[in-house]
């Protein structure tokens, strides 16, 4: 959303603009975009499977900060015990209360930063990716499975309108993957957030819900073997019924 808020609504600027910009779109967007550009030609000029290649490759180069992530959630989750009863004991003594929390993070070895830091270094590669997509003007004139996409889906056809409905369906299915707790503002947050999606799809270039919806199902696929999987496999096995 603060990426869409930040992006003039008729902006677009061909690759060999990019090298002429300011300095983020010469060292970091161009780049993307000369990659859309080499994937189309490789693929009859296809932008719709260059988008779904590049998301591909930039989401498996950072899957070790995925990965590290996770495991940071792992070991957090495996202390949350502990943290329960020192905040029980100190509720009244906040300095305290951090004193021991600190103490305990040391003694398991835990960066509680450490799934923060993942986020942040992956934020420059997605801000690049989706300005690469959404300035480029040859996707913009591209049609892909009868979808315009440079032109709003709510502008379209049915067809395109199932694009924003994907979005918005799989963003809620990666959501409800992830082994949260989530209660209060947090759980309204995660059920309004498709929603959001839905419309926010709904009225940008076909180009961006479509990579929305590549990302979004990629993260499925990566959240089915993290959480999905690794959780079955640590339940115990059922006796066969005699």
């Amino acid at each position: 959303m603060l990426l869409a808020g930040c992006s003039p609504v008729d902006h677009t600027a061909s690759t060999e603009d990019l090298l002429h910009g300011n300095f983020w779109e010469r060292n970091f967007v161009y780049y993307f975009a000369v990659m859309l550009d080499t994937f189309a030609e490789w693929l009859g000029g296809n932008y719709g499977l260059s988008i779904l290649l590049l998301t591909v490759i930039v989401r498996t180069l950072i899957l070790p900060l995925t990965l590290k992530q996770y495991k940071s959630s792992k070991a957090m989750q495996a202390i949350q015990p502990e943290i329960r009863k020192l905040q029980e004991k100190y509720k009244n003594n906040q300095q305290k209360l951090n004193e021991e929390m600190m103490k305990l993070f040391m003694q398991h070895q835990i960066n509680p930063m450490a799934g923060c830091l993942p986020l942040f270094v992956q934020m420059p590669i997605f801000i690049a990716l989706y300005n690469a997509i959404y300035w480029n003007p040859d996707i913009r004139e591209y049609s892909f499975l009868g979808i315009q996409l440079g032109l709003a889906p709510q502008e379209q056809g049915i067809i395109a309108w199932l694009l924003p409905i994907i979005a918005a369906t799989t963003t809620y299915i990666q959501s409800k993957m992830m082994p949260q707790q989530a209660t209060g503002p947090m759980k309204a947050i995660l059920m309004i957030f498709p929603v959001m999606i839905f419309v926010m799809a709904l009225s940008f270039p076909a180009a961006l819900p479509l990579y929305w919806v590549y990302s979004n199902i990629y993260t499925i696929i990566q959240n089915y073997f993290l959480y999905v999987r690794s959780s079955d496999k640590g339940k115990p096995k059922e006796a066969p019924a005699k």
